[in-house]
């Protein structure tokens, strides 16, 4: 890695002198009051004191006193200077008392106050600027909604219901930290704690704090953290790939880039962008081409001033590049695509024939082979067809509202009775081991078990962590399995066994993961399914890189292919998914400390998997996994609200396969796009010859197996030539009404392409009427360092 060998700027020497003379600021961001900021505020204070760091309380909000008491009873106390304001006492932060004292941390709930009228300091993000500046660390709380500007994005989305609010933070808040931990709950267990009474009655006694905990409201604001979050990892991303001199995109995030030309049809692309972008949780960045010294003809000055207005309005970032004369339009569009990080280019179809295509060259071909790590998006050409202005996708019939008076049928009704007797389901995930998923788990089966009821351990990983081990507490074991295997006896969850004994929830740790040879069924996530349809809830716990779908993108990140996956719909079907977050340096932390892995394996996998710039990528992706599962249960739940917006037409995805070992990256692809989408997906397979060899067979079933797997439609073609072949799949396009193809990049050379043709251009032209997405040719190492464009 050459970052240790890189000279450092004098602006970069002067920023770690005053990072080292100043203390460290831990912010813990929550979505609202109740999700137990104030718990692991204590909880870390609590963590620190026992490794032997001098620790304080600088202030508590007064209710989460007195509901963590016995926990801040064990921590000293500062002084705090009392006020009347116009609700009731406020605390100001005793900061002579603390600089006096000299701690090492202190405790600071509540980030957005205001001081008294005449303090020292006008906040209270002011008085721990000056404990930062006297080597004081600081963590403290607070809440996504009281960040400047986010509150008037909360109000916008929550349609109503205004979000009440006395003092903000800047918005770069989160910035100036060196660690911020999102504490991500979902709505369910934040409704379950005020049921309870575990929320203080002052905040609920509050104007328009019923409407704010409604679930809706709670999903949003909950969403709007992980969207946020994930774009504050985005930007620390970026900047530590620049420092190692990684080019091209992460793997962790989408960055859509239109490239449009002053034309009608710039609209079209514009708006197809924006839908994309939406769906997939991306930038949408948009620039236009021209040559240097020709002006624009009027016609294009108008159509220039109208892309910038439609840009603005559907908040993409407008650029126009100015093209010297030794430049051609496809190595600007790679410049600029791989200096930006783009994801995904789109453009619109082509209209240049075979024999122009032979002569000149594809602008898509030429694309990719200048970047293998970028998607091209070829959006229909329809203005032509029929002045179409915006590219609307076919539509099914109308989703119409179930006639509350309809008599169910018989398997209506067994499909209602199976899913109310199927137990509840619940998923940890993050973004890597060691962040804590078993920790959390093990705690909530604790506190289930103090309120009654029958709580046991299926199946418990502890890897020989200490404080996983402290939090079995009294919860009761079910021995485990032994399965006879070559010769040895090996251990596994034993699921007669607990069905058997019958609890109401069961522990499982480590989804993912192989059974033994011989068990009952090949993977833990099937026991999981059995124990559910048995009635049994289940807490379980899973990393963001065994989710099948990712597959992909996680090698794209650490160069590691992981061959443990659980089907995606294991999160799409729980009941809650929740994230456990912690930052790459407290994970790496953990990691030296010992409490992730033996010491012998520390070092390597520091240097692995376990690499700063991985862990940064591996938890965006987790970030926006859940800000995207979190968006999908709220259009299922009132399709309205979500940050997306509402999907509300039909799409079809088609996906192009043959009997290559990409393939299943493309099937992936394909799913995840019609997930978001909300698309029918089929995976089309056109053999060309009588019979396929062994080995080809093989590779046929795993591609119908993985499509299966991921709730897609295999479909198998013949043909009798490759020629013919190319117009079985324009005929299959067009009878499943498809509105977008995904097809990989030809891996013929130019040369050869002008020879024999290209299958990928023939069937373009074939299906100018729908978009074609054309996946890069990705090599395995690309994510480690795609160093090709300049």
């Amino acid at each position: 890695m050459a970052e240790p060998f890189r000279r450092k700027s004098p602006e970069e020497i002067l920023e770690s002198i005053a990072t080292m003379a100043r203390g460290r600021l831990t912010i813990i961001l929550g979505a609202v009051r109740g999700v137990g900021k104030t718990y692991r505020l204590l909880t870390d204070g609590l963590q620190m004191q026992k490794r032997g760091l001098d620790v304080v309380i600088g202030v508590l909000g007064a209710a989460d006193h007195e509901q963590m008491g016995e926990l801040a009873a064990t921590l000293p106390h500062m002084p705090t200077i009392e006020w009347q304001g116009e609700d009731g006492p406020r605390y100001d932060l005793d900061v002579a008392a603390i600089l006096s004292r000299d701690p090492e941390v202190v405790l600071v709930d509540g980030l957005a106050h205001r001081n008294a009228p005449g303090a020292p300091r006008p906040d209270r993000l002011s008085d721990i600027k000056e404990l930062l500046a006297h080597k004081i660390s600081v963590i403290t709380t607070v809440n996504i909604y009281e960040l400047a500007g986010v509150k008037e994005i909360a109000d916008k989305l929550l349609k109503g219901t205004t979000v009440q609010v006395t003092a903000f933070v800047p918005e770069d808040t989160l910035a100036l930290a060196d660690e911020v931990k999102l504490l991500d709950v979902t709505p369910d267990a934040i409704l379950a704690r005020l049921a309870e009474g575990s929320l203080d009655a002052k905040v609920m006694a509050k104007k328009g704090a019923k409407q704010l905990y409604r679930r809706h409201n709670l999903s949003v604001l909950r969403e709007l953290s992980l969207r946020i979050m994930a774009g504050e990892v985005n930007d620390a991303l970026d900047e530590y790939r620049d420092q190692l001199g990684l080019i091209g995109p992460s793997g962790a995030a989408e960055r859509i880039l239109v490239t449009a030309q002053y034309h009608a049809n710039g609209s079209i692309l514009i708006r197809r962008g924006q839908q994309v972008a939406n769906r997939l949780g991306a930038e949408l960045l948009i620039v236009c081409f021209r040559k240097d010294g020709v002006e624009l003809t009027m016609e294009e000055a108008a159509f220039r001033r109208a892309i910038v207005r439609l840009a603005e309005k559907v908040g993409g970032a407008f650029e126009e590049q100015v093209l010297d004369r030794y430049q051609s339009v496809p190595q600007a569009i790679v410049s600029y695509a791989m200096r930006h990080k783009v994801t995904r280019i789109l453009m619109g179809q082509s209209n240049r024939s075979r024999w122009h295509e032979i002569a000149y060259g594809s602008i898509c071909n030429r694309i990719l082979r200048q970047t293998r790590s970028i998607d091209v998006l070829l959006v229909a050409d329809k203005m032509k067809r029929d002045g179409e202005r915006v590219m609307p996708a076919l539509r099914k019939q109308p989703m119409r509202s179930p006639d509350p008076y309809r008599r169910l049928t018989t398997d209506e009704m067994k499909l209602r009775v199976l899913k109310m007797q199927r137990g509840h389901l619940k998923v940890y995930i993050g973004a890597a081991p060691g962040v804590g998923k078993t920790y959390t788990m093990l705690r909530e089966g604790n506190v289930l078990l103090c309120k009654g009821i029958d709580v046991v351990i299926g199946l418990l990983e502890t890897h020989g962590r200490k404080e996983t081990m402290e939090q079995v507490g009294e919860l009761t074991l079910i021995p485990r399995k032994k399965i006879a295997y070559r010769n040895v006896w090996l251990e596994e969850m034993d699921t007669d066994a607990i069905i058997a004994r019958n609890p109401e929830v069961v522990l499982v740790d480590e989804l993912a993961h192989t059974n033994v040879p011989g068990s009952q069924f090949e993977k833990r996530f099937q026991d999981v399914e059995r124990l559910l349809a048995a009635g049994i809830s289940v807490i379980t716990t899973v990393n963001v890189q065994h989710l099948e779908s990712l597959n992909d993108s996680v090698e794209q990140i650490t160069g590691v292919r992981v061959r443990e996956t659980v089907p995606d719909h294991m999160l799409q079907h729980a009941d809650e998914v929740e994230l456990i977050d912690i930052a790459p340096e407290a994970l790496r932390l953990r990691m030296r400390e010992g409490n992730i892995y033996a010491s012998e394996k520390v070092e390597q996998a520091l240097g692995q998997f376990f690499k700063k710039v991985n862990l940064i990528a591996l938890r965006e992706l987790a970030l926006r996994e859940v800000a995207d599962d979190v968006d999908e249960r709220l259009e299922a739940w009132e399709r309205r609200g979500a940050l997306r917006g509402a999907w509300q037409k039909q799409e079809a995805i088609f996906v192009c396969v043959n009997l290559r070992p990409d393939s299943e990256r493309l099937i992936r692809h394909g799913f995840r796009i019609a997930y978001r989408l909300k698309a029918d997906w089929y995976v089309a397979y056109v053999q060309e010859k009588p019979s396929l060899s062994e080995a080809e067979n093989r590779l046929l079933v795993r591609i119908k197996q993985i499509t299966e797997r991921l709730g897609g439609q295999f479909v198998q073609y013949e043909a009798p030539s490759r020629r013919r072949a190319v117009v079985v799949l324009a005929n299959a396009v067009n009878e499943k009404r498809t509105t977008q193809v995904i097809i990989g990049h030809s891996a013929r050379t130019r040369l050869a392409e002008i020879c024999k043709g290209s299958v990928v251009e023939r069937l373009l032209r074939l299906v100018r009427h729908v978009d074609v997405l054309v996946m890069a040719d990705r090599p395995a190492d690309m994510g480690q360092s795609d160093k090709r464009i300049r």
